[in-house]
C-alpha cells in the first residue's frame, strides 16, 4: 500500500477542510446554489446605475411577487449618488446584506448601466463564498458573475434583469432552470416575418462543430474590463458567451482584440455570440467597412473552435436564462445550446 509523505498529508486535510458544503457539479467541483421555490425572498440590489424613478421599484416588486416570489429591496436600493445608484460603499453593503440574510434566497439585479465592477473590491468574498445563491441579470453584471466565478465559485443565471420586460418567454426559460432544475435545449425562437425565408432570429455558423464546457461570459465591454484583474476567471475548456449594445464595430473589433491578446480567445472550447443590439458605427455600410460578422469571423473563425453568432440572449426581450459556470454543449451549425446539468440543487 502506497504510504503518504507528512507534507502530502497535511494538503489532504487542508483541502478537505476547505472543501464547500453545498451540492458541487460533477465537471469540476462547481458550487450549486439552492432551487427556488414557490414564496422565496429574493433580495433586490442595483449595484450599477440607479433607477430613473421609484415606481420602476414598484413595477419590479409587482413582478416578483407574479412570478411567486417575495421582493425585499436592499437598504439602499433608492439611493443616488450621480449616475450611480448609490454609493461604493453603499452598493457593496447591499450585496454583502442580500448574501448575508438566510431569509433571502436568491440576489436579482434590478438594472444594468455601469458600475458593478466599481464594488467589486470592497464585497466580503468569504461569506459570499460560504452562503452561494442565485444571481440573477445581464449586462453589467456580468462584473458580478464573472467575480462569483473567479472568487466564490458557484453557478449564477444570466438573464433578464428584475427591471427588464419579462415576457411570457422569459419566464418560461428562467423557471425552468432556477425552479425546475431542468437542463433543456436552448434553440432560437422560429421567426414570424410573412416571408419564404426568414430572416428574424436567424443563426449564422462561423465554424461548425460541437463543444462542451463550463459556460462563461455576458456583456463584452464589461467581461473587457476585467481583463488582468483578479475577477476575471480561467477561461480554459469554457464555452464563451457574448453578447452587446451600441457598440461601433472598431470598438468590437478592439475588444475581441484584447480578449485575444490576454489570452481569453486562445483558451476557450467554443464560442456563441448572442445579439449585438445596435451595433453599427460610422464605417458601416462603406466600401471596404467591417461589419460585426466580419469581426466575428476574423477573431473566432481562427480559433479552431465552433463558434456561432445570434443566439437569443443579450439586450433583447424575453432572452435565454443561461447558467453561468454549468456545463453545455453547443453545436455551431445548428445553433444551439444544450445545458448537461441543473444550474441548482
Amino acid at each position: 500500500m502506497m504510504q503518504l509523505s507528512r507534507r502530502e498529508i497535511l494538503a489532504t486535510l487542508a483541502m478537505a477542510a476547505a472543501a464547500p458544503s453545498h451540492a458541487a457539479s460533477p465537471a469540476g467541483g462547481l458550487v450549486k446554489p439552492r432551487r427556488l421555490r414557490p414564496g422565496d425572498t429574493i433580495g433586490l440590489i442595483e449595484p450599477a446605475s440607479a433607477s430613473d424613478e421609484l415606481f420602476q421599484l414598484t413595477m419590479v416588486e409587482e413582478m416578483v411577487a407574479a412570478i411567486g416570489l417575495k421582493a425585499r429591496r436592499a437598504p439602499n436600493l433608492a439611493s443616488r449618488h450621480g449616475y450611480l445608484g448609490g454609493t461604493d460603499e453603499s452598493r457593496a453593503a447591499d450585496v454583502n446584506a442580500m448574501f448575508r440574510d438566510p431569509q433571502v434566497k436568491a440576489v436579482f439585479a434590478v438594472r444594468g448601466g455601469w458600475g458593478s465592477a466599481r464594488i467589486l473590491p470592497l464585497l466580503d468574498w468569504p461569506m459570499i463564498r460560504a452562503n452561494p445563491k442565485l444571481v440573477l441579470g445581464f449586462s453589467d453584471i456580468t462584473a458580478l458573475h464573472m467575480a462569483i466565478a473567479a472568487k466564490a465559485g458557484f453557478v449564477t443565471l444570466h438573464g433578464p434583469n428584475a427591471g427588464s420586460a419579462w415576457g411570457t418567454a422569459s419566464v418560461e426559460h428562467f423557471r425552468a432552470i432556477a425552479f425546475d432544475g431542468a437542463t433543456p435545449l436552448l434553440v432560437n425562437p422560429p421567426g414570424t416575418e410573412n416571408r419564404l425565408v426568414q430572416r428574424l432570429w436567424r443563426t449564422q455558423t462561423i465554424r461548425s462543430g460541437r463543444a462542451r464546457g463550463r459556460l462563461l461570459g455576458g456583456n463584452l465591454t464589461v467581461l473587457t474590463a476585467l481583463a488582468g484583474t483578479e475577477y476575471m476567471p480561467d477561461f480554459s475548456g469554457a464555452i464563451l458567451f457574448l453578447e452587446d449594445v451600441d457598440e461601433a464595430e472598431y470598438r468590437i473589433d478592439r475588444m475581441l482584440t484584447q480578449l485575444g491578446q490576454a489570452g481569453v480567445l486562445g483558451k476557450v472550447a467554443g464560442v456563441v455570440f448572442g445579439q449585438c443590439t445596435n451595433c453599427t458605427g460610422s464605417s458601416s455600410g462603406r466600401y471596404g467597412g467591417f461589419t460585426v460578422t466580419d469581426l466575428l469571423i476574423h477573431h473566432l473563425g481562427r480559433l479552431g473552435v465552433p463558434a456561432y453568432q445570434g443566439a437569443w440572449f443579450g439586450h433583447i426581450a424575453d432572452q435565454f436564462t443561461l447558467p453561468v459556470g454549468a456545463m453545455a454543449e453547443i453545436d455551431a451549425a445548428t445553433g444551439t445550446i444544450l445545458l448537461l446539468e441543473p444550474a441548482v440543487v
